[in-house]
């Protein structure tokens, strides 16, 4: 009995599978729509695909550094409950992921899934799939960063949030143990204060250019500023400016361990102690489900299903 593109679409839509599942199964039980349900069902695949349609936007930041291939990468994996999160289980799972990024450098989450994971013979969305089955929850791999150089990585909460920071320095200066505080001090500050962008220089001119029309607009509805000179205003508004890539500029921040200096002039400070430069080339920051959309959990509904 054959079986149309029609039919593999009614069977995905049935079942929530991949395309490719689909046609596979349709053609193991020769285009019976019953018979292909039950084979994806035998596979575990349509359980997985079910579990799919799930809110998650708990789980974990993860990171790793492989100090010989001097590479790190950070990753984040999400599940439904923060109870998962806790699950050797699925920190395995993470860590072969995230061990995956750093080996064959996958251009995104949908190259990574194609990958063979990591000291196994399964690709990582098969791999991905399994894990859902065992667990009994959705899982998504949500993003990853990798970067090579002089690294380093940082997690705060247990995974709530992870932190990257890539330098640009020596060897001899990368070795020392005094560079590694220094670099794990601008990780946590990352982490603590989380910076938009690196420098003055990184931020996008129409980011600037919405700010200055905030803050002319601000003036312009303030009775004692508006009159006031155009080069004044200039002043005040270049004051403003100079704040916000205070706030918002990693190298402009001042350093939470010691207020007196900037990030900037912390690491210039850092440099010339070690005999050598410094520089911060790129972070990145993840926060554990930042932006997706929560599970609403309601406790008396779900006390009340269990009485049923």
């Amino acid at each position: 009995m054959a079986f149309t593109a029609k039919d593999v679409q009614t069977l995905r839509e049935k079942t929530g599978c991949g395309m490719m599942d689909c046609k596979k199964a349709l053609t193991e039980s020769q285009g019976d729509m019953d018979k292909a349900i039950e084979f994806l069902r035998e596979k575990g695949l349509a359980a997985a695909a079910k579990k799919a349609g799930r809110i998650a936007a708990e789980g974990v930041v993860y990171a790793v550094v492989d100090e010989a291939k001097q590479v790190g990468a950070v990753i984040e994996v999400n599940s439904e409950t923060d109870f998962v999160a806790k699950n050797d289980e699925f920190m395995k799972f993470v860590s072969t992921c995230a061990q995956t990024v750093v080996e064959q450098n996958p251009a995104d989450v949908d190259a990574l899934l194609e990958c063979t994971a990591a000291g196994t013979q399964e690709k990582v969305s098969d791999l991905l799939r399994e894990k859902i089955l065992v667990i009994g929850e959705n899982l998504k791999i949500r993003r990853f960063a990798r970067y090579e150089g002089t690294v380093m990585t940082y997690i705060h909460g247990g995974g709530r949030i992870g932190v990257m920071v890539k330098f640009d320095t020596t060897p001899e200066v990368a070795a020392k143990d005094e560079f590694k505080a220094y670099a794990k001090d601008v990780a946590m500050q990352i982490a603590a204060i989380s910076p938009s962008y690196l420098n003055e220089s990184s931020v996008p001119a129409e980011v600037l250019a919405k700010e200055k029309e905030i803050l002319m607009a601000q003036i312009a509805n303030d009775d004692k500023l508006k009159n006031k000179p155009a080069q004044v205003i200039e002043k005040m508004v270049d004051g403003k400016i100079k704040k916000f890539f205070k706030e918002n500029c990693l190298v402009d921040q001042a350093f939470v361990k010691d207020a007196e200096f900037s990030v900037g002039s912390y690491t210039e400070k850092t440099a010339k102690e070690l005999g050598g430069s410094i520089s911060i080339v790129d972070f990145v920051r993840f926060e554990k489900g930042e932006g997706l959309e929560k599970r609403e959990d309601n406790f008396a509904d779900e006390v009340a299903s269990m009485v049923k």
